[in-house]
């Protein structure tokens, strides 16, 4: 095997000292990169923590609650029913806005988050603050807000704690034990009490009647003596643990709403309009005093509500509008077609209004206005007709004027003689 020697150095190099040279330049490189590589530090990309969080405010609802009862506060940027099939990519964190110090996920700390919400078991007065909501994925991070306040349970918090209802003087009507869905979903032997005051409302009283298995009480022939606070309260058990949970109602009650026969003034029985075009029909109903808000107005499409008979929304039922002219109240809803359709002339469309005291439809249908006229259409024949009617006007006058001076100039014994205008220049 021939030898590779340095000190014979020519501008030729001999075939076999090639593969010795490549190992050994693969051989050095490999060694520094090993030594050199760890000394060399990359620039890091910033990581979804380090990026910064777009805060999208306060949430409007405020939670006023109760010492000493459990309190869920949700994750505004989430529904709770959009939670099971939330994105497992998704990082959901609470942290309380004076604090940095995230809220531990679990059931074991009196404040935790479980389930897209913050569980406090139970709330105490030193919870009181704002609770920052934050949601992450790998491009993007929201922020909302919520406030959470903590009352002792006393008169003078009443009117912080209470929710406001209205049932109308002479009716009966429904009281609703609210915001109970986050410890009732589960629930199928539900047991709400009911309390005016302090006096517990049971089952004999005729007056007030609890509906088994619902959050609802049930007032009947309201009086201006049963306005006032109410208290329902339901027990709550969590991993061993009873719970009371109580909601404050104040009761206003309005005096009863007058109500007449509603009529409706329009549409018309005909619509007119093009094929493709837009078209709105609104159907107005006259109420005079009665109330608004009790009459039911609606549009219906061969006998079938507007939402299923037109389910792509071609054809929609427009947003109802109460207004008053003239001392006189109205309502008014609008039927819109975009666009109208052939289809659509065969169709029978029906305005309903009803209330308490009255039931009235009213039927419309659509038909494509023809653009032919028979005005137009005989305005050339007429000014054909005229035009020859003066040609012929015209002629018969120049006839009768040569006949004049043709008597007047030839001699009467020349009676066989025809005279006609252009003859009577050649006798010139």
């Amino acid at each position: 095997m021939q030898s590779c020697r340095l000190q014979d150095i020519r501008p030729k190099i001999s075939p076999s000292c090639v593969p010795q040279k490549v190992l050994g330049t693969m051989f050095i490189l490999l060694v520094w990169i090993t030594t050199v590589s760890p000394l060399v530090i990359l620039p890091e990309e910033p990581t979804v923590a380090q990026k910064k969080c777009q805060f999208s405010g306060k949430h409007f609802k405020g939670y006023f609650k109760v010492e000493g009862e459990p309190v869920i506060l949700r994750c505004p940027q989430v529904k709770s029913w959009l939670w099971p099939s939330m994105p497992p990519n998704v990082n959901l964190m609470w942290h309380r806005n004076d604090s940095a110090q995230l809220v531990p996920v679990g059931e074991d700390a009196r404040v935790h988050v479980k389930d897209a919400a913050l569980w406090f078991l139970p709330v105490r007065q030193g919870d009181s603050g704002t609770y920052i909501c934050t949601l992450r994925n790998a491009s993007h991070c929201d922020e909302m807000s919520v406030e959470l306040k903590v009352f002792e349970k006393t008169e003078a918090s009443l009117p912080f704690i209470s929710y406001r209802q209205i049932l109308r003087l002479s009716t009966s009507g429904l009281l609703v034990c609210p915001e109970l869905s986050d410890f009732t979903h589960d629930k199928t032997d539900l047991k709400i009490q009911w309390y005016k005051g302090s006096v517990l409302l049971d089952e004999d009283n005729k007056k007030f009647v609890n509906v088994r298995g619902t959050t609802r009480l049930l007032v009947l022939n309201v009086s201006a003596e049963d306005a006032g606070y109410y208290t329902c309260g339901m027990a709550f058990i969590h991993r061993g643990v009873h719970y009371n949970i109580t909601r404050i109602i104040k009761l206003r009650v309005n005096k009863r709403l007058e109500e007449t026969i509603p009529v409706i003034v329009s549409p018309h029985q005909t619509i007119l309009t093009s094929l493709g075009s837009k078209l709105t029909i609104p159907c107005k109903v006259f109420l005079g005093s009665g109330d608004q808000s009790t009459t039911m107005l609606l549009w219906m499409a061969n006998n079938t509500n507007i939402e299923t008979a037109y389910p792509g929304h071609r054809i929609t039922q427009g947003q109802r509008q109460e207004y008053t002219e003239n001392n006189e109240n109205y309502i008014e809803v609008p039927l819109i077609f975009d666009p109208v359709k052939r289809e659509d002339l065969n169709m029978d469309f029906k305005c309903v209004v009803s209330n308490t005291l009255g039931f009235q439809t009213l039927r419309t249908t659509v038909k494509e206005a023809t653009t032919f006229s028979w005005g137009i259409a005989l305005a050339p024949l007429s000014l054909v007709f005229l035009v020859l009617l003066g040609i012929w006007m015209h002629r018969r006058y120049k006839h009768k004027i040569g006949k004049t001076y043709c008597s007047n100039l030839l001699n009467p014994r020349h009676q066989d003689f025809q005279c006609h205008p252009t003859k009577i220049k050649e006798i010139k």
